[in-house]
């Protein structure tokens, strides 16, 4: 991977429909894990994030450090395309900073 953000995804994110409405592609990650959080289930209710997504219960994540770690897949995004992800992650969600399994440090969205 080159220039751009990373992002760390583990949820819907992940899915085609999802990428090609938010981002016009598929996008190609590898495969990392995330310590220090455990997934939770939040309801949504955005029409935008329904359609795209089609499903109404998504995870989020909150602190946990004796959590098991929580897999998912690194993207690299244009600074477009982060901005489109914070779009669809709305008000349920913020974006933080976090190191990943790999070494690698990536964006991650977090229950708001």
């Amino acid at each position: 991977m080159s220039e751009g953000a990373l992002l760390f995804s583990y949820g819907t994110l992940q899915l085609a429909s999802v990428q090609m409405s938010q981002f016009g592609r598929l996008l190609e990650g590898g495969d990392d894990l995330l310590h220090g959080y455990r997934l939770v289930e939040i309801t949504i209710r955005d029409p935008d994030v329904l359609e795209a997504s089609g499903i109404a219960v998504h995870r989020a994540l909150v602190p946990d450090e004796g959590a098991p770690p929580i897999p998912g897949k690194v993207f690299r995004l244009t600074a477009e395309e982060l901005a489109a992800a914070d779009t669809y992650e709305s008000e349920n969600y913020v974006r933080v900073a976090a190191p990943l399994a790999s070494g690698t440090t990536a964006w991650v969205y977090v229950k708001a």
